[in-house]
């Protein structure tokens, strides 16, 4: 009589949500470092830029030696590198970055300011981006060399390749100026007129209207990476196995497109989307020049032109972090749609 056969025991898989609690710790951890070095980053970087920050302040005015020291003295540009660099970081954890050189108030005010015309601006194109790059991607992965692929793509490959503040030149001599039989049509410059009727309508349509110049410069240069992104995603998508299943089942083209191939190829665009949403907060700094549009790339570009030190390391820091702390929850996003990723 023979011995019963005697299976070894199959390893349990281990448990999703302990191994993702690890993972989200791990990045969170990383993403402290990655700030901490910027921190280090911002402060010895921008002081490396040439130029005597006192002197750029009084330039064009009369000013003595003893008055250089007393303005060096009173922002603390005469205390050693290593005392400003060991008094940053707990000033930096009480909310105080500093008080800028150009425009003698807190740092954190002027940001303060500033972040809500840039999240408009720049998170709205980003918004349109997405939705036409994704579009466009979608179409021409889907029907490879059609008429939508054969001119959407190099169209947007062109725009892509061009410098933004070149286009954001362009579309203001053209759209806002005018040439030759073509009117003037959209503000030039600022985000809003000074002789706008009173209530809550009228100005949201002024604003509006000054939007539409930068947004339609950075939806043209922008667009072309998620357009790349979606059409190389579902080109590989299109030959896998489910998809021939479905249509097997008798699914037409048009539904196994949106049902199966589309979510799918939707994922590797996901850490790209993020990461553009974390550079909303820093904005478009020569779209933001171009169009003088009040947000915190006009602000950098202003704090260049002196240097100033603290409003440097203000709009640096909030670029920065911004950046890292999308990227971290690209990466906590794509776990949880896509289980397969990081998967021990």
């Amino acid at each position: 009589m023979s011995e019963p056969v005697v299976e070894d025991p199959v390893e349990a898989p281990p448990a999703r949500g302990p191994r993702l609690l690890r993972q989200t710790a791990a990045h969170l951890a990383g993403g402290a470092v990655s700030v901490f070095l910027v921190v280090v980053l911002g402060f010895f970087l921008f002081r490396v830029l040439p130029g005597d920050p006192a002197r750029t302040m009084t330039r064009g005015a009369p000013v003595s030696g003893a008055q250089l020291a007393e303005l060096r003295h009173r922002f603390g540009l005469d205390q050693p590198l290593w005392k400003q660099f060991t008094d940053y970081p707990g000033d930096m954890a009480r909310g105080d970055l500093g008080t800028s050189y150009t425009y003698r108030r807190p740092v954190a005010d002027l940001l303060a300011e500033r972040f809500g015309p840039t999240v408009l601006l720049v998170g709205t194109a980003t918004v349109l981006a997405v939705l036409l790059g994704l579009w466009l991607g979608t179409r021409a992965g889907w029907r490879r060399g059609g008429p939508l692929d054969r001119n959407a793509t190099p169209v947007a490959l062109a725009l892509w390749s061009v410098p933004t503040f070149w286009l954001g030149l362009i579309a203001l001599m053209v759209l806002g100026v005018g040439v030759g039989p073509i009117p003037g049509l959209f503000p030039v410059s600022g985000i809003s007129s000074s002789d706008v009727p009173p209530g809550v309508l009228p100005r949201v349509l002024d604003v509006a209207h000054h939007l539409v110049l930068p947004v339609l410069t950075l939806v043209a240069v922008v667009h072309a990476q998620y357009l790349v992104v979606m059409r190389s995603s579902l080109l590989e998508e299109k030959g896998a196995e489910h998809l021939t299943t479905a249509r097997a089942k008798g699914l037409r083209e048009d539904l196994v497109r949106r049902r199966h191939a589309v979510p799918n190829a939707l994922l590797p665009t996901v850490t790209l989307v993020f990461l553009h949403l974390g550079m909303v907060v820093g904005g478009a700094i020569t779209v933001e020049t171009v169009f003088t549009w009040p947000g915190l790339g006009l602000l950098t570009y202003e704090a260049l032109r002196v240097p100033d030190l603290p409003l440097l390391q203000g709009t640096f820091l909030v670029l920065a972090v911004a950046v890292i702390a999308m990227n971290v929850l690209a990466e906590l996003v794509l776990r949880l749609l896509d289980p397969r990723v990081g998967a021990e």
